[in-house]
């Protein structure tokens, strides 16, 4: 399989030039020892956060590429917050349990290919934002990994960006369909849909409902889709039961890999865990990963390249990090 990437890549004066004077890594809490609130950084309204003008950048990038401009303007119709139904006057019953049972089953054969619920925490929720609802329904839509691995645009070859954008589509009409049909079970319901962060950050409230760990590239890695799967969600007051996070051996093969690491062209991975707002995790340098992410209009190459990734590999993967700890 051929990679497509730059290596030691440098940004441009230009992108140097639209940084604000704070550093994303500082927004983003690198190296605080309090836990808090995450703050908005990337994917708001560009007018309203400290690195908009760098969002500004990557949205007129992607005006240069023709296909992606298509797929882009698809995402945005799918996103938006319209399409949910009045919530039905009547107010079905059930139990916890029961009513889990029902939206995993409805939203597995509604698009989704994997489902969590867990119950909503105010760490989650951005600054200045709010989440009304106790419940959160975990959504994950799986990517073709052979799209992915076509790595970041060029003029004449989009298909990963087109993949990556296929795949939230996916996302919003599934989150909306799960709201739907929440709703109609006369209780409140709101999709929440990518890659506009919104009101929440979703990665850590997928691990708690049980979709995965989060691997050294930064996103979660599941058991089944390795790292190549998008999220969205459904926030809602149904009663329901939460699923438990999941350890299925990502800690211990990450800290011995070097693969997206090496491949990062940017060099924005860490080699170790570092605290964010009072949290020892894997994180990935604002800084670097985002003027790279800008001009390849998503990059991806980390999930690609992830071992995990692999067709086929992650349910292996897991089993044998599961068996060589119980050693």
């Amino acid at each position: 399989m051929k990679r497509r990437f730059h290596e030691n890549y440098h940004p441009t004066e230009q992108q140097r030039s639209l940084f604000p004077g704070i550093s994303g890594n500082a927004v983003n809490g690198l190296g605080e020892t309090r836990r808090r609130q995450p703050t908005p950084l990337y994917w708001f309204d560009p007018d309203t956060i400290p690195h908009g003008r760098l969002q500004k950048y990557f949205y007129e990038n992607a005006e240069r590429f023709e296909g992606k401009r298509a797929v882009t303007s698809k995402m945005a119709d799918q996103r938006g917050p319209e399409n949910l139904d009045p919530v039905a006057a009547l107010c079905q019953q059930d139990t916890p349990q029961n009513f889990a049972s029902r939206v995993k089953e409805f939203a597995l054969s509604h698009e989704a290919d994997l489902v969590g619920i867990t119950e909503m925490r105010p760490e989650w929720v951005y600054a200045g934002h709010a989440v009304n609802e106790k419940w959160i329904v975990m959504l994950g839509l799986g990517m073709d990994q052979r799209e992915l691995a076509k790595g970041p645009p060029r003029e004449e070859d989009v298909s990963s960006a087109d993949e990556v954008s296929r795949q939230y589509n996916r996302a919003a009409r599934a989150a909306k369909a799960l709201a739907n049909y929440i709703r109609g079970l006369g209780w409140a319901a709101e999709a929440r849909t990518g890659p506009m962060s919104g009101d929440m950050t979703m990665i850590p409230a997928a691990i708690e409902a049980g979709m995965g760990q989060l691997g050294k590239h930064g996103s979660i890695i599941n058991d089944t889709w390795g790292a190549s799967f998008r999220l969205s969600a459904v926030t809602t007051d149904l009663p329901l039961l939460s699923d438990a996070p999941r350890d299925i051996g990502v800690d211990d093969f990450c800290t011995r890999c070097q693969v997206c690491s090496s491949l990062c062209p940017p060099d924005a991975i860490f080699a170790d865990k570092q605290t964010v707002r009072g949290e020892l995790k894997w994180y990935v340098d604002f800084d670097k990963c985002i003027p790279y992410f800008n001009d390849t209009l998503g990059c991806g190459i980390c999930i690609a390249e992830c071992p995990w990734s692999l067709p086929g590999v992650a349910p292996k993967l897991t089993q044998k990090m599961l068996r060589r700890r119980s050693r």
